[in-house]
């Protein structure tokens, strides 16, 4: 049977962030501390980095003086290695005995200076974007159940923050509904899921079949999204979680303060339109069914005025609920997914 990828975290953890200063590279560390504040102690950070989680600076001793159990990376830099001038500080955590969790792609034992730390104390070093080696080729076998993905204008736009929160809103409101991860953060808050930009290219669609398997008619799976089919980078991936998920429905996330493609400064990012129009033309091919629900915005650079100007606009360009998560909550789709 295959199996998707579990994990069990000793919290309380400190979050490194070692010398990235990039927001938008921290996006581990800043989606453990809104969804899992309470297991978090603080953070450690190079001297000179303004980066802030909002929670305690710790030194290794500090954390192991108030209980830390895990030492989580909660940076993803382009390429996905860990970075050798890391390497002294994961070992001084590893030597006092704190396991040491990465959701990056480059793997922990790859140091052997941290396989011996970790050996001397007994401590674990804990790969979570690691896929199981025996997933399947998809099918594109109908399953039963029903299935919302969320799918971005580019990277790192809103798509976990918004699966989470409608996920915690079908279970405030006695919903059958189940938060299915597909990125190292998410397995991370949820305890499983696949790490599906990890996955061999052939097995991505085979992946997202695992990842939300048949269900009750009326049980809803909210998955998490991956990169974008605009994103030159990572389109591949996000083609393959939208054929192997066979959304019944989607979300559009979007950043409306940005113009061009994180990663890809050349290609401009797309309208909501055009986003939605290509996302339902290829999710066709094995959802005759799928339609778009609603636009998910992170609203977090626009004050008040501009906030609720541009929803009410785009709530007008495409005749649909348009939404902060974060700020709003996500009755507006929850009540279309009640009724579905």
């Amino acid at each position: 049977m295959t199996q998707i990828t579990q994990v069990s975290l000793k919290p309380p953890y400190l979050v490194f962030i070692g010398d990235v200063s990039e927001p938008n590279y921290a996006k581990t560390a800043f989606g453990l501390i809104q969804w899992c504040s309470d297991l978090v102690a603080g953070q450690i950070r190079f001297i000179h980095n303004k980066l802030d989680l909002g929670v305690s600076d710790m030194t290794i001793q500090q954390a192991v003086d108030a209980g830390v159990k895990s030492i989580i990376i909660g940076v993803a830099p382009v390429g996905g290695s860990v970075c050798q001038k890391w390497i002294d500080v994961l070992v001084e955590a590893a030597e006092a005995g704190l396991d040491i969790v990465s959701g990056l792609h480059g793997k922990l034992e790859s140091h052997p200076e941290l396989v011996v730390a970790a050996g001397k104390s007994g401590s674990s070093l804990i790969n979570v974007r690691e896929p199981s080696n025996n997933l399947p080729i998809a099918t594109a076998v109908k399953r039963k159940g029903k299935r919302l993905l969320m799918v971005g204008t580019d990277c790192a736009v809103g798509k976990k923050y918004t699966a989470l929160s409608i996920s915690r809103a079908m279970e405030e409101a006695c919903l059958s509904a189940t938060f299915r991860a597909t990125g190292q953060t998410g397995i991370m808050i949820a305890g499983s899921g696949v790490p599906i930009d990890a996955v061999v290219a052939d097995f991505i669609a085979g992946a997202a079949e695992v990842i939300s398997p048949d269900n009750n008619d009326n049980h809803w799976d909210i998955i998490e999204g991956q990169g974008s089919l605009f994103n030159p980078s990572y389109s591949g991936v996000s083609m393959g979680l939208l054929h192997g998920s066979q959304p019944d429905a989607i979300v559009i996330c979007h950043d409306p303060t940005r113009d061009f493609i994180g990663n890809c400064p050349s290609i401009p990012v797309p309208n909501i339109k055009e986003c939605i129009a290509l996302t339902l033309a290829c999710g066709k091919i094995v959802n005759s069914e799928i339609k778009c629900i609603g636009v998910s915005v992170n609203t977090s650079s626009l004050d008040n005025h501009q906030r609720e100007e541009y929803l009410r606009q785009l709530s007008e360009q495409t005749n649909l609920p348009c939404f902060d998560p974060l700020l709003e909550g996500c009755s507006s789709i929850v009540e279309q997914l009640r009724g579905n």
